[in-house]
């Protein structure tokens, strides 16, 4: 999906899900030819981050909770 789509889907604006990239929270996708693509994992990932700031963390809390659950322990530390 592109990100207009996903934007839709997550129930957040275009420049929410390009913060999000800034920040680290959401990957961005590689161009190939034509428009970025999204996938199901990456609404999935958006909802998880709207749902954690629902719940209260910050978005310092949500990216060391993202990245445990990958397993990135460095950016954990970060």
């Amino acid at each position: 999906m592109k990100i207009g789509e996903l934007a839709r889907a997550g129930g957040v604006n275009v420049e929410t899900i390009r913060y999000y990239q800034r920040r680290g929270l959401l990957p961005q996708p590689a161009r190939h030819e034509g428009p970025r693509r999204y996938t199901r994992s990456d609404l999935g990932r958006l909802q998880s981050i709207r749902s954690a700031q629902t719940a209260g963390f910050t978005l310092d809390e949500i990216a060391t909770l993202l990245a445990l659950d990958t397993g990135d322990r460095t950016a954990a530390q970060d």
